[in-house]
């Protein structure tokens, strides 16, 4: 009975000790998947500003060109991708498809000098570059939380704690692998 006690109570020591080894982990890395994410809403706040930019400079653009569809219905449908992306890796590829529509509407705007005069398609396209910057600017501050989370869930011993209570690793804000190339556009004409 003394034997059975004294398991008993050296058993409950060893699990209050690894309650305690498992506390300072777990809330460090609450803490940081709190900024992952609190990081990862900066960007949407900055894509959802950017996406409700969009309608007035497709509008202003449809004014004065008419056979660029293609490229209206692909902003259209990239937008469409972004507003309804659930996670973080459909963000991406969303963001992606509708950079590159953007990066295509831009070619097409270089066609209409009476376009790029126009101030309300100068205010817009001043107002797209400034939200361009300020994604840009928190994709990289996403980066570096998902680092400083990253690199705490590799440490000892938050690793191990990291794996008992479940967390992941957050994946990076990447650019689209066709980033630095120019983009293609096709107008339909066989000049």
């Amino acid at each position: 009975m003394k034997n059975m006690k004294g398991l008993l109570i050296g058993l409950v020591a060893l699990l209050v000790v690894a309650g305690i080894f498992l506390i300072a982990p777990y809330n460090k890395l609450v803490t940081l998947e709190e900024e992952v994410d609190q990081q990862a809403a900066e960007i949407d706040n900055k894509l959802q500003r950017r996406a409700d930019l969009i309608p007035n400079l497709v509008g202003t653009v449809k004014g004065f060109t008419t056979h660029e569809e293609k490229v209206m219905s692909d902003i259209a449908n990239a937008r469409s991708k972004m507003a309804g992306a659930s996670d973080m890796q459909e963000k991406l590829d969303a963001n992606d498809e509708l950079s590159g529509a953007l990066s295509r509407l831009l070619v097409v705007v270089e066609n209409y000098p009476e376009l790029k005069s126009d101030k309300q398609f100068q205010q817009l396209m001043d107002e797209l570059a400034g939200t361009e910057n300020r994604i840009s600017v928190e994709r990289g501050k996403y980066n570096e939380v998902v680092a400083t989370y990253n690199k705490q869930m590799k440490r000892f011993p938050t690793n191990i704690a990291a794996k008992i209570l479940g967390f992941e690793e957050r994946p990076y804000f990447k650019a689209d692998e066709k980033a630095g190339e120019a983009p293609t556009v096709d107008f339909g004409n066989d000049q």
